[in-house]
């Protein structure tokens, strides 16, 4: 696996992923515009195929394994999004896939990655090593593990999320300001950063995390990586990584020296929550809390955006029908 990651990566990534991957839209919203005092500009990547962005490096990581290697199959580790994207991406190319998934992970994640056809093997997230896990199936197989996001190929095919604001952008003749992402491991952080940095040099990348997980807000400010206390307690389960990913810390640093990147936001549960019911009410969207951090900070005035032209990525929709009925 390598640990470099050029743009040129991410280039190459949008053409493989042509025909495969959905091309989601840039919206606007009005009522977005009066609330912030911002022009607010939407990346929905809960219309992505299997509900969020891991589509797009899940199939960039397997397109790059050599036929005869991935023809012994795929090993991941996952809460449901980048589980469903190897489930799917592995149905493509015909292989099959095991997910390592939390047993605590949202039943419909866990039911839909089976229905994609993935072997789904249960762990106990507090006490048991998710890694450890798939560490001894590839052994066992002979199977590739494709890691969530420190992996060169999945932050690449992330990175075109931030290929296509920038296009979209331009083409409504607006330059963005600043960006805004849900941060988990910093696959796709690093991957939009990354894109952004050569696509749109005066955007200023924010990540955004669930309070209690701001491993990369702290890493960042510290020059280290550090890691969370816990992982689990947090309703945002797409977000809950123990510390950030080697390569995307690596990019994310480089990018913070250079001055392209805001600081590290946080929201709480409750904020999460409150940007799944506004998605769902006012944008006509169904986002996962993890997915919604980023409109969640925005929403909550976390960093003033007034008069500025800000996006904001939606990066998942595979929420519970309970839990959104209930807030709605």
């Amino acid at each position: 696996m390598s640990s470099f990651v050029r743009h040129e990566d991410i280039l190459e990534a949008r053409d493989g992923l042509r025909g495969h991957a959905v091309e989601t839209p840039l919206l606007r919203s009005p009522i977005l515009d009066e609330i912030t005092g911002a022009t607010v500009l939407i990346k929905p990547e809960c219309l992505q195929r299997t509900g969020s962005f891991k589509f797009r490096g899940a199939y960039t990581a397997l397109r790059r394994i050599p036929e005869a290697e991935r023809s012994k199959g795929v090993v991941a580790c996952s809460s449901g999004n980048h589980a469903q994207g190897i489930a799917a991406a592995a149905r493509i190319f015909g292989v099959p896939a095991t997910i390592v998934m939390p047993a605590d992970a949202p039943a419909i994640k866990l039911r839909r990655t089976a229905e994609l056809g993935a072997k789904v093997v249960t762990y106990d997230r507090a006490s048991e090593d998710r890694e450890a896990i798939a560490n001894r199936i590839c052994a066992e197989t002979g199977a590739r593990f494709v890691h969530p996001f420190n992996d060169a190929s999945v932050i690449a095919g992330q990175g075109t999320v931030g290929l296509e604001i920038a296009q979209q952008a331009t083409s409504l003749g607006l330059a963005p300001d600043a960006v805004l992402a849900c941060t988990g491991g910093g696959g796709l952080s690093a991957g939009i950063a990354l894109a952004l940095s050569h696509e749109l040099p005066a955007v200023r990348f924010y990540p955004v995390e669930p309070e209690g997980f701001d491993d990369y807000g702290r890493s960042l400010l510290a020059g280290k990586r550090l890691a969370n206390e816990r992982l689990s307690g947090s309703v945002c389960d797409a977000l809950l990584t123990e510390m950030p990913g080697e390569i995307g810390f690596a990019i994310l640093s480089s990018l913070k020296q250079a001055n392209r990147l805001g600081h590290g936001l946080v929201v709480s549960d409750a904020e999460a929550l409150e940007a799944v019911r506004f998605a769902f009410q006012e944008l006509k969207l169904v986002v996962e809390p993890g997915g919604a951090v980023a409109l969640a900070a925005l929403l909550s005035g976390k960093a003033d955006f007034k008069s500025r032209t800000v996006a904001v990525v939606l990066t998942g929709g595979n929420l519970d029908g309970t839990l959104l009925a209930g807030l709605v």
